[in-house]
């Protein structure tokens, strides 16, 4: 009985029309990088229907999305060669420029180029300095065959709204701007705090309805509900382990479940004792070591049979978000970390 990740088409539909709430007059770039961040590109029609523009990390991501959509896909880590340029531009990608090479191989192109350029402002991954941005803008506005789509950045903290780095770099990127280009700077976090918007938005983790605040304020709704069921239920007397390294030994007569789902399957290994499944409408705390293919659960204060179904995350009474917690990790792993032993069904 192999484990089970339900993705919503009502909940992606609902999460983006949050963003066009936060954001009304901005064009939205979905991003569906990391497989949707895991939620799959098969499973994700609301989006790839509905967003202005699709956003992918890498020329791979963006050959299998070109095979499910003609809407335009925004290339994040742009190209590294003329191939690569010539590559991206077959598959109608608008193509990030982040480092001066980038600015050299796209002077020298022999065909139409959308572009975005990306401009450091405190990030420090990606990006370019002020002083290429300005040699890449004249370069790029002086060669007929280069359009620019628009000027972008990138938040550091904008899941902290009160942290001065996102003043810091707002003010930074609105400095080197002056709108004439169309701009883009806004994350999920970004949007929903209103920090800035600009011309174009680019929502990740929200659309998938998971809040990157420490609360979900905003009437996100879960797209990924992960289940398993139990395949296994024995009583423990008082003393007993259960799991490897018995690091969980009964205090008390205890009913455990085995429950098919392991760290194989991208539930997490580092999922700490007390962490909840939802049983039966009931929370129940995580016993014993996650292994690769099982978890182990008490069951003693509820019903349960062979068979019934397992809710890992994705349901209001338990979020990734919680999951995460008690993993020490964060949703956007999680997420995508769920692997291909998982069935994957489209539900509405």
């Amino acid at each position: 009985m192999r484990a089970q990740a339900s993705i919503s088409q009502s909940a992606l539909a609902h999460n983006l029309s949050i963003v066009k709430h936060y954001a009304p007059q901005a064009k939205i770039v979905a991003m569906v990088k990391a497989n949707a961040y895991g939620h799959r590109l098969n499973h994700i029609s609301p989006l790839l229907e509905n967003a202005d523009l699709l956003g992918v990390s890498e020329l791979s991501e963006a050959q299998e999305l070109r095979q499910k959509t003609n809407k335009p896909i925004l290339l994040l880590s742009g190209i590294f060669s003329n191939a690569e340029m010539q590559q991206a531009a077959a598959l109608n990608c608008h193509i990030v420029v982040h480092n001066p090479n980038q600015i050299a191989l796209i002077s020298q192109a022999k065909q139409a180029q959308n572009v975005w350029i990306k401009i450091n402002t405190g990030m420090n991954r990606l990006g370019l300095s002020a002083e290429n941005y300005h040699k890449c803008l004249e370069q790029f506005q002086a060669n007929p065959l280069v359009k620019i789509t628009a000027i972008m950045s990138h938040f550091a903290c904008a899941d902290e709204p009160n942290h001065p780095l996102n003043a810091k770099q707002l003010d930074d990127f609105t400095t080197l701007t002056d709108g004439k280009n169309k701009r883009s700077m806004a994350n999920s976090a970004a949007i929903l705090s209103k920090l800035a918007t600009f011309d174009f938005v680019r929502p990740g983790i929200m659309l998938y309805g998971v809040s990157p605040f420490s609360n979900n304020t905003y009437q996100l709704k879960p797209a990924m509900q992960l289940s398993a069921k139990i395949l296994a239920i024995q009583t423990l007397e008082k003393g007993q382990s259960v799991g490897y390294g018995g690091t969980w030994t009964a205090n008390q007569k205890t009913t455990i479940a085995t429950i098919g789902i392991g760290y194989a399957d991208g539930y997490p290994r580092g999922a700490q004792r007390g962490t909840p499944v939802l049983i039966n409408n009931a929370l129940c705390p995580l016993v014993g070591r996650v292994s690769m293919d099982l978890i182990t659960v008490d069951i003693s204060k509820i019903t349960a049979k062979i068979g019934d179904k397992v809710i890992l995350w994705g349901d209001e009474k338990i979020s990734v978000n919680t999951v995460a917690k008690f993993s020490n990790t964060i949703s956007y792993e999680l997420l995508a970390a769920v692997s291909s032993r998982v069935s994957f069904k489209s539900c509405p």
